[in-house]
């Protein structure tokens, strides 16, 4: 890629979890419901805390979301764990812009501290990682911090965030 975006609208989106935006064999992100977020509204391979890129993302939350009414019933709440996976997609997402081949798995985090819940109220969430280094050997790597705010107000933060992207070996 020569120039690449700098944002990328939910039509984006879908084609990236399609398989259409980075290639074949290449990062995808998961088709919705699972798709955790509407927007990218910035990425940059170049800024960010530790000067190694930076991607935010957003989601307008509508108390229709698929997940409000199972979890719980009588008591909606966003489960953490959506959260948590929206920044392990922007992380594979991420890497696949940066070029990197392979598909995208979620290998780990380090350390996860909710302090705040995503309720229907909410109108919209925005999630912010920060990359803290890119390995790129038999697998490309990749480790970041994450946040969630609701409405502006930090309630997630995910440390050493890992998501790495793998080849198919040749021949398979």
């Amino acid at each position: 890629m020569s120039e690449r975006p700098s944002s990328f609208d939910y039509e984006d989106l879908l084609a990236c979890a399609r398989g259409e935006l980075f290639g074949n064999g290449n990062a995808q992100l998961p088709l919705p419901p699972m798709l955790m977020f509407d927007r990218i509204s910035h990425i940059t391979e170049d800024g960010g805390e530790h000067g190694l890129g930076r991607i935010v993302a957003e989601l307008q939350i509508r108390p229709d979301l698929w997940f409000f009414p199972c979890h719980f019933k009588g008591d909606p709440v966003m489960p953490g764990c959506l959260g948590l996976d929206a920044l392990w997609q922007m992380l594979g997402f991420f890497l696949g812009w940066t070029g990197a081949p392979g598909r995208g798995r979620a290998l780990s985090v380090g350390e996860v501290k909710f302090s705040g819940m995503v309720e229907p109220k909410v109108s919209k969430l925005e999630y912010v990682v920060e990359l803290k280094k890119i390995i790129r050997r038999k697998f490309t790597l990749g480790i970041g911090d994450g946040v969630l705010k609701a409405d502006g107000e930090t309630i997630y933060t995910a440390k050493d965030l890992r998501v790495g992207l793998f080849q198919e070996p040749a021949g398979a």
